[in-house]
């Protein structure tokens, strides 16, 4: 029997926010862990991206929340600032229903001005990056010593990021915390020495990328010199007729030039990296998910937390370093049940070779094409390697 949200025990203004968001069951990592926070169990689950994790969390924790109690009860961490705004802002989607329950966002590359007037409007959830909590920790903007929820997301990425000594002197700083929740794509060693530390009896669970859950993806790369790569990206995506793209590159340098070159060429598009003002970004997001800018191009740290359903195609215009950064691009498109199109743009011997070793680490098939001079795509006939030659000696 499948599992609904009524049988999770949910309040009806929760049942009502769920229903008009269109949800009608939950994930698999939902209807495992909601029941656990509810018992106020500590909670460590590794889960892929797109699992459904913000609700895994965040519906027991509106459902704790005490709206008569203008304290801090509930805090969420995240890595990135724009994913800190996601969750934010799907955080309040639930609330729809809710009376008195309000929600904080705070990060860093933004006014603190703004933020401290967000606190004094007594929010009962904070979600926010390590840094500048303990900015606001340290003004006496915020207090924790009434938190009873901490959860931290993409945990893994957190603590890589350099956020060790941050995340656990906040923890520490919770005194009556009552859970702590641990959500990671990987269980790292920093991951697991967090949970030993300040986790007791804490419950288990792994959601493994299920087939169904897979989006549905036509992965293709075309092999060009590194001079052309630019210019047969432009190709494809007019030629191909592609509304809303998001391009890939592994350097802030790379993202920010491929841009000027497009936008000379007359393309309607935008970039987000490290090296671009917060407010500039948020703009650039705002028009990409509103569905006025054409092509999106990002470096893998500036583009976490980007949320759009229905993106045509993801070009790796540089092939990713890591295995987990190619399927966390890929999937970007074929969301929400539609078929999506992902293409890597080989420039060397080197990109190939890791395209090949993501392939075999992933499980996926990347069709090699080629793009004719009149706009059409045909699959390139990949001739088998010739056979080695015996040496006599």
């Amino acid at each position: 029997m499948e599992v609904t949200f009524e049988h999770l025990g949910l309040s009806d203004a929760m049942l009502k926010a769920l229903e008009k968001k269109g949800y009608g069951y939950p994930t698999t990592i939902q209807a495992e862990a909601i029941p656990h926070f509810m018992e106020w169990k500590d909670v460590i689950a590794k889960a892929p991206t797109g699992t459904g994790k913000t609700f895994a969390f965040g519906i027991p924790m509106i459902e704790h929340i005490d709206p008569e109690s203008e304290a801090v009860q509930g805090l969420i961490l995240a890595p990135t600032r724009e994913l800190a705004i996601q969750i934010g802002d799907e955080l309040r989607g639930l609330l729809t229903y809710y009376r008195g329950i309000r929600v904080a966002v705070l990060y860093g590359g933004a006014g603190i001005g703004g933020q401290i007037k967000q606190l004094e409007r007594k929010p009962q959830i904070v979600v926010a990056t390590p840094g500048r909590l303990m900015d606001h920790y340290n003004r006496h903007t915020i207090r924790l010593d009434k938190i009873q929820t901490v959860v931290l997301d993409e945990a893994d990425r957190m603590l890589d990021m350099g956020f060790f000594k941050d995340v656990t002197k906040i923890i520490e700083k919770v005194k009556n915390r009552r859970n702590l929740g641990l959500f990671s794509a990987t269980i790292s060693q920093e991951v697991m020495t967090v949970s030993w530390m300040y986790q007791r009896d804490e419950v288990e669970i792994t959601v493994e990328p299920k087939q169904e859950d897979r989006p549905d993806i036509d992965q293709y790369c075309m092999s060009v010199t590194p001079l052309e790569k630019a210019e047969t990206t432009l190709r494809l995506i007019r030629s191909q007729g592609y509304e809303r793209v998001m391009i890939f590159c592994n350097t802030k340098h790379m993202c920010q030039r491929l841009c000027d070159d497009f936008k000379r060429a007359g393309l309607d598009c935008d970039c987000i990296h490290g090296d671009i003002r917060q407010s500039q970004r948020e703009k650039a997001m705002q028009r990409y998910r509103d569905g006025k800018l054409q092509v999106l191009i990002a470096t893998d740290v500036a583009s976490r937390g980007i949320d759009v359903d229905d993106v045509d195609c993801v070009v790796n215009f540089d092939i990713p370093e890591e295995n987990e950064y190619y399927v966390h691009r890929i999937g970007r498109t074929g969301r929400a049940k539609r078929k999506g199109v992902a293409w890597s743009i080989i420039g060397n011997f080197p990109e190939k070779a890791k395209l090949d070793e993501i392939c075999k680490f992933c499980n996926f098939t990347v069709t090699p094409m080629l793009l004719g001079a009149d706009g059409k795509l045909t699959v390139e006939e990949v001739k088998a390697p010739a056979p080695a030659k015996k040496r006599f000696r």
